[in-house]
């Protein structure tokens, strides 16, 4: 495996989390609660992840300023535009995977 230093680990990270970022804003059509219920994180997941490291590093960045960052737009706009009522099957599924996990 190919030895990389601190800094170009940390640039190939970045690349691949703005990546799946762009990716995410592009796939508007997959559901946070689909994404939580394959994978068992979502778009504000990302964003809470974000904001933590915001915080490890002494940054103040609120909850809204976080989702902007991944959503690529405020959050409620994003709901508006692309958030549709979860499904019976879609809530089901998640309480499910809700409740193993805890």
């Amino acid at each position: 495996m190919i030895e990389l230093d601190e800094n170009q680990r940390r640039d190939l990270e970045a690349a691949a989390f703005r990546r799946l970022l762009e990716h995410l804003r592009e796939r508007s059509d997959v559901q946070n609660i689909d994404l939580m219920n394959l994978a068992g994180f979502c778009r504000n997941c990302l964003s809470n992840w974000y904001r933590e490291a915001a915080e490890a590093k002494g940054l103040e960045l609120s909850k809204e300023e976080s989702r902007e960052i991944v959503y690529g737009m405020p959050y409620n706009e994003w709901r508006s535009r692309h958030q549709k009522e979860a499904t019976p099957d879609q809530k089901a599924a998640f309480e499910v995977n809700r409740l193993r996990d805890h």
